[in-house]
Formats: C-alpha cells, sequence, structure tokens
C-alpha cells in the first residue's frame, strides 16, 4: 500500500498564534530589539502577510537581521525561554492529536512554513514531526549572516521547497495515495491546489471563501 503524505503550516494553523511575529515581539520584551523602530515594522510584514502583499525578501533582511548580532549558542539558549514562555502556550491538543494521528496512521508528517527554521525546528520536534521546511538563514562558520539561503518557502516558495525536498528521496507528489496540507492562510494555496485532500483550518477570510467554493473540509485546531 502506497504512504500517505501529511503537510502542516505552522502559524496560525497548527499553533495559535504566529511563531514569526511573536519572536520579534519576544526580543523586545527581552530588550534586544529597539521596541519603537521594530514593533511598527513588525506589525506592517504581517498586515502584509495577511494582505498577500508581503515582499518576502525584505521582511527576511527585517526578520534575520537579529540572528547576525548574536553567536549562535546564545540564540539556541534564548529559543528555549522562547518555547517555555511563547510556543507552548500557542500549542493546542487539537492539533497534537491531528499530528499524531496521521503518524500513528504511518503517513510521512513534515510541517512546511515561510519562519525561518532557526525559530520553527524546535516547534516542529516539541509536536514529534521530523521533517521541517523552513525559509532557511545563512549560516557562515557556523555564524548567521542575517541573509537567506536558498528559495525562501513562501507561496509558490513551498511548492520549490516541497518538490526539491521530495526529488532528493527520489519521490514526487504523485507517488503518495493521498497528500493533506493544512494551512489557515490564503499565501498557502499554490500548494493547497497540488495535495489530493487540503484543509483549511481556522482560515482566513480569502481562503475560507476559496475552500467553500472548493468544497474543501474547513476545520478548527483551537482549543
Amino acid at each position: 500500500m502506497k504512504q500517505n503524505l501529511a503537510l502542516f503550516d505552522l502559524d496560525n494553523t497548527l499553533l495559535a498564534g504566529d511563531s514569526d511575529y511573536n519572536w520579534s515581539v519576544f526580543l523586545i520584551g527581552e530588550g534586544l530589539l529597539d521596541g519603537a523602530q521594530h514593533k511598527a515594522r513588525n506589525e506592517q510584514f504581517y498586515e502584509d502577510y495577511k494582505n498577500g502583499c508581503l515582499d518576502i525578501y525584505a521582511f527576511l533582511k527585517f526578520q534575520l537581521q537579529p540572528l547576525s548580532q548574536h553567536p549562535k549558542a546564545f540564540l539556541d539558549e534564548l529559543h528555549k525561554k522562547y518555547m517555555t514562555n511563547v510556543i507552548r502556550p500557542m500549542m493546542t491538543q487539537k492539533a497534537q492529536n491531528l499530528v499524531n494521528q496521521h503518524k500513528a496512521n504511518g503517513d510521512l508528517c513534515m510541517i512546511i512554513t515561510a519562519t525561518n527554521s532557526f525559530v520553527t525546528k524546535p516547534i516542529a520536534t516539541a509536536y514529534g514531526i521530523e521533517h521541517l521546511i523552513g525559509t532557511d538563514p545563512e549560516m557562515v562558520d557556523g555564524q548567521y549572516t542575517g541573509g537567506v539561503s536558498g528559495t525562501p518557502s513562501f507561496q509558490q516558495g513551498k511548492v520549490t521547497r516541497l518538490n526539491e525536498w521530495l526529488a532528493a528521496r527520489g519521490q514526487s507528489l504523485a507517488d503518495f495515495e493521498k497528500s493533506y496540507f493544512y494551512s489557515d492562510s490564503h499565501n498557502d494555496l499554490p500548494l493547497m491546489k497540488l495535495v489530493t485532500n487540503p484543509v483549511a483550518v481556522d482560515s482566513d477570510p480569502t481562503l475560507t471563501a476559496y475552500a467553500q467554493d472548493q468544497g474543501w473540509p474547513i476545520i478548527s485546531l483551537r482549543n
């Protein structure tokens, strides 16, 4: 029997909140970013994302710059505090149950997110998901540069990155009996249209309308 593929968006899908937006808020709270300067831009980028007009490269330049200002070991310790204080309260039992159900079925599970992999890898691990495609921050000699490595996994970039990942395993989407993609965002429509079982999760108005029109399932993972 063919294996199934279960893909999960992270922010506002498996998480009841946004790990990217809240990372900046957390850094401001830790006194590592200038609040007055950073907060307004963070808010604007978040609105652009929700409205489907985000300049991903401008955003990544903004979002990855703080990583370049600290040693990796310091950032890793900081992230542990972020996980405890900010992320764990956003992890819902319903989301964990859904992941567990797919794992119990023997499905190949992956989180695929536009948020950078420094922020998201520990979250994927916490959900018990081995595979992650996130936007990869560039590293040189063990230090983040503030740049991006490869294609950002955003909008059509998620399709590109997934196809590359599967090809490296000698696979394609067509090799799976069923392919699921759970997402809240209309930004994910390029990939949602390619899988056999797209599911809208606590979705934005644009995705909700599209899902209703297509007869896709619409669910909530909020407790």
